[in-house]
């Protein structure tokens, strides 16, 4: 299976009950604020789940650390 942002909104949507053009600005707006934050140099962290950077040197680079509770249920 693949989650792609179709299925995110869609699935989003049936949990929450809210409509699916509510769930598509949400995430756009999630992107956009995140884009924003890494842009200026800042980092992006989701207790329990993933600390997402920016390190400058020598050439920009991303990089995505996932937290332990995640690393253990992706293994079991």
């Amino acid at each position: 299976m693949s989650l792609n942002k179709k299925t995110m909104v869609r699935e989003i949507g049936r949990r929450t009950r809210l409509s699916n053009r509510d769930v598509e600005r949400v995430i756009e707006t999630l992107v956009e604020v995140w884009r924003e934050e890494l842009v200026s140099g800042g980092r992006i962290e989701l207790e329990n789940f993933m600390v997402l950077t920016v390190q400058q040197r020598p050439k920009r680079r991303v990089v995505l650390r996932v937290s332990k509770r995640l690393k253990l249920a992706l293994v079991e």
